[in-house]
C-alpha cells in the first residue's frame, strides 16, 4: 500500500502570503538517482517542512463580537429585503384576473364571471325550464359547468363584455 500524500497541503486561515507558499506542490519522492561519483561523506537530509503553529482559538468574547457583527448584518439584509419587496410592490401594475363580465341581452343585466350569471339565474327561478329537462345535472346547484350548458341552449342571450368596457 503506497502512503503517498497529496502534493497541495490543507489550507488554514492565514494571510495571503502564506497561501500562496501553501498552494506550491511538494516535490514527490522518486527514486534516487544512481550518481556517478560515489562518496563516503553523508547526504544531509532534505529540509524537511517545519510544522505549522496551531491555530490560536478565539476567545469568547471575540467569539461574541463576531456573532453581533453576524446578527446585525443579517437584520439589516432582511430590513433591505422587506424595502425592496414594498417598493417593487408599489409598482406594480393591476392585472385583469382573466374574468370575463357577461351580459344579459334579454334583461340587460351584466354579471362579473361567467358561474356568477348562471348562479344568479338558478337561484332566481329563470332557469327552471331548463333544470326541469335536465339540462344541468341531478344537482344544478354545485353544477362547475352550468354556464356552458346555458349558453348551448340560448346563445344568442348572452354576450361578453369587451375588456375596455369593464368598469
Amino acid at each position: 500500500m503506497s502512503t503517498k500524500k497529496s502534493p497541495v497541503k490543507k489550507l488554514k486561515a492565514k494571510g495571503p502570503e502564506s497561501l500562496s507558499e501553501e498552494l506550491k506542490p511538494e516535490p514527490e519522492a522518486s527514486e534516487p538517482q544512481p550518481q556517478e561519483s560515489v562518496s563516503t561523506e553523508p547526504q544531509p537530509e532534505p529540509e524537511s517542512p517545519q510544522p505549522q503553529p496551531e491555530a490560536v482559538e478565539p476567545k469568547l468574547s471575540d467569539i461574541k463580537l463576531i456573532l453581533d457583527a453576524l446578527t446585525a448584518t443579517v437584520l439589516d439584509h432582511t430590513r433591505q429585503i422587506a424595502e425592496l419587496q414594498e417598493a417593487m410592490a408599489r409598482k406594480r401594475k393591476p392585472v385583469p384576473n382573466g374574468k370575463v363580465q357577461i351580459r344579459d341581452k334579454k334583461t340587460g343585466k351584466t354579471y362579473p364571471s361567467k358561474n356568477n350569471a348562471y348562479q344568479t339565474l338558478l337561484k332566481s327561478g329563470d332557469l327552471k325550464e331548463l333544470v326541469d329537462k335536465g339540462i344541468f345535472g341531478d344537482n344544478p346547484a354545485k353544477n362547475t359547468f352550468g354556464w356552458y350548458a346555458l349558453v348551448r341552449e340560448w346563445p344568442e342571450r348572452f354576450e361578453e363584455v369587451p375588456e375596455e368596457k369593464q368598469s
